[in-house]
């Protein structure tokens, strides 16, 4: 910034100094009566002021170029990390998503079948309420979109990525609400219903023994022929398949979009 001003102001002087000697031969062109000479040097002063306003406009306009590139570079560079943190992420939720899958399809099985019948690993996948809530970073893609950083974005194929980004986002995140409301809202409270903690209690404890022995016992059979109980665990499994395929479309949007970023960091 500093050596485009004083370049700046070098062409001035120089200008400056010129247009002196420019004067001295205009006066004494005039002085002489030459009044054709004196017009072609007056022609080329106001030429030459011209010429020295484009330069230092050119040079300004390189500046702010150059400045504009840094800005670009940081956006560049803050949206990059958080787009490869993003894929991480993912990765792992279709993983757990795909397993979630596998545990739903499995305990849809045990619908209907006698209490006598069910293993324990069975009984904690008929009761299972777990779920852990995906991550997923949004904090540069927002910050571009809420400010006047997308105007230093210089790829329009790029803006309109990032653009349609956080409506991604959201839909990942509403579906994930979506399953949280079945596991809170249905089936929490049917399975508390029937099913009593004491089970959960360590085996071998003489603390809980009395409790175990006069408390409520857990009922899967009814638990299992319930409507409810059912049905909300078809739904968790229709949503959570939904889940998948959302995780698996935001994963490829933010390829897409790590891909694009990388091509820009690599001209810049």
């Amino acid at each position: 910034m500093r050596n485009c001003e004083a370049l700046i102001l070098l062409i001035i002087i120089h200008t400056g100094n010129t247009m002196m000697l420019f004067r001295k031969v205009r006066r004494k062109l005039l002085h002489l009566d030459k009044f054709k000479s004196y017009f072609i040097y007056a022609l080329g002063e106001v030429l030459l002021i011209v010429v020295g306003l484009l330069i230092a406009w050119k040079i300004n306009t390189l500046n702010e170029i150059k400045k504009n590139r840094i800005v670009e570079l940081k956006i560049y560079k803050s949206l990059s990390q958080e787009l490869d943190t993003n894929l991480i992420v993912l990765d792992s939720a279709i993983v757990k998503y795909t397993n979630s899958i596998q545990k739903l399809q499995n305990t849809i099985n045990y619908l209907g079948m006698p209490t006598n019948e069910l293993t324990q690993d069975a009984k904690s996948l008929i009761v299972n309420l777990n779920y852990e809530r995906t991550i997923v970073r949004n904090e540069a893609i927002n910050s571009i979109n809420a400010t006047n950083k997308f105007e230093f974005i210089d790829s329009d194929s790029l803006k309109q990525l990032i653009a349609a980004y956080p409506n991604e986002l959201d839909s990942f995140d509403n579906q994930q609400d979506k399953i949280e409301r079945i596991i809170a809202d249905r089936l929490k409270p049917i399975i508390e219903k029937h099913i009593s903690l004491i089970e959960i209690l360590p085996q071998n404890s003489y603390n809980y023994n009395r409790m175990k022995a006069y408390g409520n016992q857990s009922n899967y059979t009814e638990l299992l022929v319930n409507r409810e109980y059912q049905n909300s665990i078809i739904d968790r499994l229709l949503q959570t398949k939904g889940q998948l395929a959302i995780a698996k479309k935001l994963r490829k949007k933010t390829e897409t979009i790590a891909t694009k970023l990388n091509q820009e960091l690599n001209i810049l």
